[in-house]
């Protein structure tokens, strides 16, 4: 079965075969794929890769709380549907408070500064705690494609604070992050569609 489909953000297929034929494959494609400088990859890369694009991982950048309309996915949601499984949690008065956390972009001042998955958002920094923490850090790696750092984070009103500059709380200091888009690298999806 071979598939044309992206974690990765480029022009991609995906090839299922039974694991016995699972070696002699790799090797007919490494071999075939010598004259264009094939080179494999693994998943941190891809994670890299997935992350410049924007695309998410369920259970890492979301969790029980998160909606398709937090994600800035509204889109996958049919308003056609009379009914589908999770349809009257999506109109509950919660789900659709403007202060939910959203998932955003994060670009440190620091090109080269990774933050730490986890690491507490705050707006304010102050001499002492307690600091208010408006969200947290979901994703984050250097992407050499870029240049920099990225990350991806759930912050309260996350859309309405592009641009904005908050801190991200790493063990040492507060780290000055401006909020951006998620999509880092090939917004117009051009080379997806290569």
């Amino acid at each position: 079965r071979v598939m044309r489909i992206s974690f990765t953000g480029e022009l991609s297929f995906e090839i299922n075969v039974p694991a016995s034929q699972g070696p002699a494959v790799w090797n007919a494609c490494m071999t075939a794929g010598e004259k264009y400088d094939i080179t494999p990859f693994g998943t941190e890369a891809m994670h890299v890769l997935r992350a410049e694009k924007g695309f998410i991982i369920a259970g890492q950048d979301t969790d029980g709380t998160v909606t398709p309309g937090d994600l800035g996915m509204d889109w996958i949601v049919s308003k056609k549907k009379p009914d589908f499984i999770g349809k009257r949690s999506l109109g509950r008065a919660d789900t659709a408070r403007g202060d939910r956390k959203q998932l955003v972009g994060l670009l440190t001042d620091e090109p080269g500064e990774v933050l730490t998955e986890g690491a507490q958002i705050v707006a304010e920094v102050r001499p002492k705690p307690p600091m208010k923490m408006v969200g947290f850090v979901t994703s984050a790696y250097y992407s050499p494609n870029l240049g920099r750092s990225i990350a991806f984070a759930l912050i309260e009103a996350g859309r309405e604070r592009m641009g904005e500059r908050l801190h991200a709380c790493m063990p040492d200091e507060a780290v000055p992050v401006t909020v951006t888009g998620t999509v880092f690298f090939d917004p117009e999806g051009e080379r997806v569609r290569g």
